[in-house]
């Protein structure tokens, strides 16, 4: 029983981790209709971010989480703006640019930071024991920054102007301009929030575990499942996706290989897409 408490908490580590990441995805497709598949990768320079501040630079480790947050958001209003409005409702672009940037980001990451692997200082040192099961206080920490962002991200989609203009953008990009909503305006906030999701996502699986310029791939594979499984631009399919992916990564390894994990992953989202092709929480 211990075991298997371990394996739900260490799932949930997981599953957090892939819900920052699913987040700003399904954000970036709700409102800008496009799949960033260069989010991995802005993932990876998140983590790397952190590390230089607070490595080499010395911060404070969360004030570099922080700092982490604003660069890759302002980047991430540099690359909608200049990257992916002008071709905005042009799919097939969209998605060339966006692999494109993929390769740009790998091969400076390489170039700039070298192959070798970094770690992250521990954020929060020691062990926590809640129920029976055993987490790091980077873990630990993990869960709680997924739960706050997630819940902040609710909020402010559901509570604000700007939230509300997003919703509206999601549904009818052409009726929310007609109504003054200034969508160039909109889009960059919505790929800074997601840039800035993704930096503390990689910054926390830094500390966890390892840093290196191709740790984004597994990162996005993850993020693309998760969105499939909850339902592509729906952000509470994202945090249920994100948790059911998180928890089988958590749990399946204590019965199974660690790949079998993998496999069982996607064989849930194959019979679900047979079954419900929008995903859980997707629109038709």
């Amino acid at each position: 029983m211990d075991a298997f408490v371990q394996s739900i908490s260490n799932g949930l580590v997981i599953g957090f981790i892939y819900i920052l990441v699913a987040l700003g995805l399904t954000l970036v497709f709700g409102i800008m209709r496009i799949v960033q598949f260069a989010h991995g990768e802005i993932y990876m320079l998140g983590a790397y971010c952190v590390y230089f501040l607070s490595v080499t630079f010395g911060l404070n480790v969360l004030v570099s989480f922080v700092l982490a947050a604003i660069v890759l958001g302002a980047i991430g209003i540099l690359i909608e703006r200049f990257l992916f409005r002008p071709f905005r409702g042009n799919v097939e672009t969209s998605i060339i640019i966006a692999i494109g940037l993929i390769i740009l980001l790998q091969t400076l990451a390489t170039v700039g930071f070298g192959t070798q692997e970094r770690s992250l200082p521990s954020i929060i040192d020691g062990i926590i024991t809640i129920g029976g099961a055993r987490l790091s206080g980077d873990r630990a920490l993990a869960v709680i920054v997924g739960i706050v962002l997630t819940l902040a991200l609710f909020i402010f989609i559901r509570k604000t102007r700007t939230g509300q203009a997003m919703v509206a953008i999601s549904q009818d990009i052409d009726g929310a301009a007609l109504q003054g909503v200034n969508v160039n305006r909109l889009s960059a906030i919505t790929m800074a929030i997601g840039c800035a999701l993704a930096a503390v996502a990689g910054g926390i699986m830094g500390s966890i575990l390892k840093i290196n310029a191709g740790m984004g791939g597994f990162a996005m594979a993850q993020g693309i499942a998760v969105i499939i499984l909850g339902g592509l631009g729906s952000i509470p399919g994202a945090v249920i996706g994100g948790l059911i992916l998180g928890l089988v990564s958590g749990i399946i390894p204590l019965y199974a290989d660690t790949n079998i994990a993998s496999i069982v992953g996607f064989v849930i989202i194959v019979v679900l897409l047979f079954i419900r092709p929008r995903g859980l929480l997707g629109k038709a």
